[in-house]
């Protein structure tokens, strides 16, 4: 029996539920493809730069997280828990 090639990979399913690393892929692509936009100077060095907060944005709408609190969830105890914002 010959085996039909398919349109994706079957081991790249393994990792669709990964926050961080499809944030990874999708910053990784917004370099490639926006490297030229420079962003004004700022007072205050930002925690996540314009391309990490829209690669960030993206992956949310990707996975289909709906709301902060949801995203927040998903972020704690990652690498990313450490450029969020605490409130006291």
């Amino acid at each position: 029996m010959v085996q039909k090639p398919y349109l994706f990979d079957y081991q790249s399913f393994k990792y669709m539920n990964n926050l961080i690393q499809n944030y990874k892929i999708i910053l990784e692509e917004l370099i490639n493809t926006c490297s030229h936009i420079k962003t004004k100077p700022q007072i205050r060095v930002p925690k996540l730069s314009d391309l990490e907060l829209v690669a960030l944005n993206v992956t949310a709408e990707y996975m289909s997280i709906n709301s902060e609190l949801q995203l927040f969830r998903y972020i704690l105890k990652t690498e990313l828990e450490k450029n969020r914002k605490k409130r006291l």
